[in-house]
């Protein structure tokens, strides 16, 4: 048999304290004719309805009519493929790359030195290098002219007084239309100071973050060495995601000087927006004029490989030349 509870008990009952031994909660049941069974069955009440609120609350497991007890949130929801690094950045480990071409050929694989191309990731660094490259590219070319600069004459407008009007000595003054500029700019360097050491781990962070982007593209080489049967070891380095950011050429020999080649070749590449190619020495000249009308790809030589053109290019192409240069001169003492 249901019980009927007025709203003014439901009030009393739905305070935050629910001790029900005091004598005030007793009280207001007796005045509204319950008696002791019926207390104790309201008791009973609240207190399973209570409790399933707090377990509610806290807890995890969704009780619908067609799921069972263990069935969880989190089991419920649709997968969701995370994508996440197969390797850890930052252990100065060598790696092993494919090595490829523009015809997409295998050329075999090469191993990238790990205090080049995998050291651990600095932001501060990598802000410090590039604002060093912004304000050193500055030509500071700006100037405006002083009141010695600015043509025209010397000579006293108006005399000293008696015209009622403002003393002045010359025409030229910053106050006159096509006077001078008093603390305008003139002719200097933007360049700050960076160390070389900076420099150079700047340009590190910003290859080990390329190669490190890729994911699947590049494993280390003691994976490589722990595996004994050489089909497992192929099938593993070629096991290469689709968000390659580093990629290895064999060389950058094109078959001829169309930008159509070029243009078809990184189409097929996926996520490539803008692509950056690295030689070793002197850009080709066919290659030089099959990129110089697109302008999402550049052509540099490895030096003058930059954090800032790594940076404003997503998909980063160096032949075997390109790489040894670099990891050369990244092993080369600096002069102090």
């Amino acid at each position: 048999m249901a019980l009927s509870i007025s709203r003014r008990v439901l009030r009393a009952v739905g305070s935050s304290d629910f001790s029900f031994g005091s004598s005030a909660l007793c009280n207001a049941f007796c005045s509204q004719g319950y008696g002791v069974d019926g207390l104790s069955s309201l008791r009973s009440s609240v207190l399973g309805k209570m409790s399933f609120d707090v377990y509610r609350r806290y807890s995890t497991t969704i009780l619908t009519l067609n799921s069972s007890e263990g069935t969880s949130a989190s089991d419920m929801l649709p997968p969701k493929h995370v994508l996440t690094p197969d390797r850890e950045i930052g252990l100065y480990e060598d790696l092993v790359i494919p090595v490829t071409n523009f015809h997409d050929e295998d050329k075999g694989y090469m191993v990238l030195a790990g205090d080049v191309f995998d050291v651990p990731i600095r932001k501060d660094i990598i802000h410090r290098v590039v604002r060093w490259q912004l304000a050193k590219r500055q030509q500071g070319t700006h100037s405006t002219k002083t009141i010695s600069e600015v043509s025209g004459t010397g000579r006293k407008p108006w005399q000293q007084k008696g015209t009622g009007r403002a003393r002045h000595g010359t025409l030229r003054g910053p106050q006159f239309r096509g006077g001078a500029t008093m603390h305008g700019p003139k002719p200097r360097s933007h360049a700050i100071k960076l160390n070389k050491k900076v420099r150079r781990l700047g340009l590190k962070i910003a290859l080990s973050a390329r190669a490190a982007e890729g994911k699947a593209s590049s494993v280390h080489l003691r994976e490589v060495l722990s595996v004994s049967k050489l089909h497992q070891i192929v099938k593993l380095i070629k096991n290469i995601l689709s968000n390659i950011q580093l990629m290895v050429f064999d060389d950058l020999d094109v078959p001829s000087h169309k930008t159509k080649n070029v243009v078809n070749y990184v189409n097929q590449l996926e996520n490539a927006k803008k692509l950056l190619l690295v030689d070793g020495g002197p850009i080709n000249e066919k290659l030089k004029l099959a990129t110089q009308n697109i302008h999402y790809v550049n052509v540099l030589p490895s030096i003058g490989l930059n954090v800032y053109s790594i940076l404003l290019h997503d998909t980063l192409v160096m032949s075997r030349d390109a790489v040894n240069r670099i990891v050369e001169r990244m092993h080369t003492p600096i002069n102090r």
